[in-house]
Order: C-alpha cells, then structure tokens, then sequence
C-alpha cells in the first residue's frame, strides 16, 4: 500500500475485538520501527514497555481510572499496548553512551570525528537543560517523533492503533517503577484490530483543507 494511502486510510480505533491478537512476526516489526524512530542529534531518550499479557495490560490500565476511565477498555481489549516513555534526565555518563554505541556501530572514522559529534549533541542538551530550561519537554517531543513512526507504521502492518494521553502517568510511572529506572510515562498506543461495533471505523476523515495547511514560498 502507498505511504498516502496508509496515511488516509488508518484512523483512531476506539473499540477493538478482544479475540484478535497480532502475529508476533508483526509486533517483531513494530518493535524495529520504535528501535529505529528518528531523534534530535540522535538523542533516543526513551523506553518502550509493550504490554501482550491481559495481567500486562491490566497493570497499564490502572492508570486509566477516574477522568481517564473511558480509556480502560481500549487497553484492556486491544491485542498490545505500549507505553512510550522519555527519560528523565540526560547525564554525561548516557552521552557517553551514545557515542560509544555510535563508535560500534561505525560511524566516526576517527576521534576528531567522535569529538565533534559529542561537542554537537552536548550543545543542543545544555541549550535545553541549562538556558531554556525545557528539558523534559525536548525529551517529550523526541518520544512523540517515536509515536508518529509508529502509527503510520502500523497502519501500513494493516494494525490498527490508538494513542492515549488520557492516563494518569503518575499512577503508571509507579505500576512499572519506571522512575527508578530513570524514566516516565508520555503517551500510550493500543494495538490491535477494530471491533464491528468500533463507531469511529466508518466516519469520514477530516482534515483541514492543503490552503490551510500549506504555504509554498
């Protein structure tokens, strides 16, 4: 299927068929997409946790209690959910780690290389963390540039999805100690297949219109 025909054709399921669960082969891909989304100076500031069990789902679902009751039941009956979550700190030892990583995986033929790379990445973090002070929100959006990918990337898996930021992330971020793991929860994303009775399936799209959206200079 066309990149433009995946775009148009997936949609937010709200109701999915508990009896559906995805093949492994294609949760296999879904995790290469998330591994390999794109992010500012390839920063990765995430973790993924992807719930398959109903005992795995449950636990993310108790943070879809109150306000955010009306979510439960797209966790509960979907085939997977994942929790995207984004650091909570990036400190010279993760930096460092990543260049490592970078190193073995081929990408600076020598040192000065490696150095400029560091000196690049270490710029953009002191901008967010130390003159604008919006560090956890940069990480926040690198986590969402994983979110888009893997959307579009399920509906091209014929998967389809809903993303959730209706969730208590305090309630989850303790469920999976996630803060002593040096992380916090962003948004979710059910996966899975829609139920005949999902009634957002057959509505039409809407968008704004190319003259609003685009302007070509």
């Amino acid at each position: 299927m066309a990149i433009q025909q995946v775009s148009r054709a997936r949609y937010t399921t709200k109701v999915f068929d508990s009896s559906y669960q995805i093949p492994q082969g294609k949760i296999d891909e879904i995790k290469a997409l998330l591994q390999m989304s794109p992010s500012s100076v390839n920063s990765q500031p995430w973790h993924f946790v992807i719930a398959s069990t109903q005992e795995g789902k449950a636990r993310i679902a108790r943070a879809a209690t109150g306000a955010y009751a009306y979510n439960a039941p797209k966790i509960l009956k979907a085939s997977h959910v994942i929790a995207l979550c984004s650091k909570t700190a990036i400190d010279a030892a993760y930096l460092e780690q990543l260049l490592d990583q970078e190193d073995a995986s081929g990408r600076f033929a020598n040192a000065d290389l490696r150095a400029a790379q560091h000196k690049g990445r270490s710029t953009f973090v002191n901008l967010h963390q130390d003159e604008l002070n919006d560090m956890q929100h940069w990480m926040e959006k690198q986590v969402y540039l994983a979110l888009g990918t893997v959307l579009l990337g399920a509906g091209a898996l014929n998967i389809d999805a809903c993303p959730m930021e209706g969730f208590d992330s305090e309630i989850l971020d303790e469920e999976l100690g996630l803060r002593e793991q040096g992380y916090s929860s962003v948004v979710l994303v059910s996966l899975g297949k829609r139920s005949v009775d999902d009634f957002n399936a057959p509505l039409p799209k809407s968008r704004h219109g190319a003259e609003h959206v685009f302007t070509e200079i």
